[in-house]
Parts: structure tokens; C-alpha cells; sequence
């Protein structure tokens, strides 16, 4: 989870930081191909969702988080990825670009590249933190929710107040105690 001090760590190193960019409702796909060709490094994770229309069903490939995509951030690549079409902001504390920690976009990559099915969840603050103990996603730390009588892993990314969810086996978690627990839990 991103914490208040990791985001803003003015001693990261920020040619290898990952930002989180802010683009205008349905333009996150534009903005990644604009920016991939302008030479900056874009990480947009997306899911599958069935939906049906009137007359068919279609398979659509969604973004994970919506209006959002993340880029390596390089001081060089400030001005490109701001003046490209679709952009909005990159997010920022006291003019200096938000870090988002390698470990939650390194979760999200795994999860999304696994088999597992991933989808938006809301953004939690408080639940039961858990670290997987084997597989594929072993090491990862999220929140344990139930959802239809099936376990789900929560990752959240605490800067956009977004979160994803992994369908999980129950089996397959501990409770993670060396975890820091939200500020604003009882």
C-alpha cells in the first residue's frame, strides 16, 4: 500500500519512479499509445469484462483503473506526457510527481499476468490484511474479502483511492501481521 511518506519521498530516485497520470473518462488506451510513442515507459493494466448488448455479447478490454495509467517517470518526459491530448494532470504533492512504490505496480503486473480473474473493487481502508503464503502471487499483501461465498485479495493503490480484486483461495492466505494497519481503522 502507498503511504503518505512513500509518495512523496523527494530523495527517490526519479528517473526510475512510477507516476500515476490522470486522463480524461475513456481516453486511457489514446494516452498510453500516444505516450508509449513519445518514447515514455506506460504501464495500464486492464481486465476482461463480458458484456451484453441487445443483439450479442462481447468480450471488452477495460481499464483497471478508470482515468488512470502509470508511467516511468523521467524528468525529461514531464513535459510530453502533460501536452499529450487525454491528459489531464500527473498526480502531484507540492509540484513534485507522486511516486507510486515498484511494489503496487509490481502486485498489480503479477496479478493481472497471472490466471486469475481481476476486476475493479471498491477502495478499502480497513478489513483484514493478509499475505499470500504460495503461488504465483506469493508474498503479496492485500486486504481478505468475501464476495458470492468466494474469497477475494484486495490490492489498492492508496494515491488514486482506487483498489483491484483477485478471486483467491482461502487456503492460500495468512493473516499478515507485520502489515501497518490504516490510520482510520477501530
Amino acid at each position: 500500500m502507498l503511504r503518505p511518506e512513500e509518495s512523496t519521498d523527494p530523495e527517490a530516485s526519479e528517473d526510475s519512479a512510477w507516476w500515476a497520470v490522470h486522463t480524461l473518462y475513456h481516453h486511457e488506451k489514446i494516452v498510453a499509445e500516444m505516450l508509449t510513442a513519445r518514447g515514455v515507459e506506460v504501464f495500464l493494466p486492464v481486465y476482461d469484462s463480458m458484456r451484453r448488448w441487445r443483439d450479442r455479447r462481447v468480450l471488452l478490454s477495460l481499464p483497471l483503473f478508470p482515468c488512470y495509467l502509470f508511467v516511468r517517470g523521467r524528468r525529461q518526459h514531464r513535459t510530453a506526457i502533460v501536452t499529450t491530448p487525454g491528459v489531464h494532470v500527473i498526480l502531484s504533492n507540492r509540484e513534485q510527481p507522486s511516486i507510486v512504490p515498484d511494489a503496487e505496480i509490481e502486485a498489480i503486473r503479477r496479478t493481472i499476468d497471472g490466471p486469475f480473474r481481476v476486476e475493479p473493487h471498491p477502495f478499502l481502508h480497513c478489513g483484514e490484511r493478509v499475505r499470500v503464503k504460495w503461488g504465483s502471487l506469493e508474498g503479496l499483501t492485500g486486504i481478505l474479502v468475501r464476495k458470492k461465498n468466494l474469497c477475494r485479495l484486495v490490492l489498492s493503490v492508496e494515491m488514486l483511492s482506487q483498489s483491484v480484486c483477485v478471486e483467491i483461495d482461502a487456503n492460500d492466505v495468512e493473516p499478515d501481521s507485520a502489515a501497518r494497519q490504516p490510520d482510520d481503522c477501530p
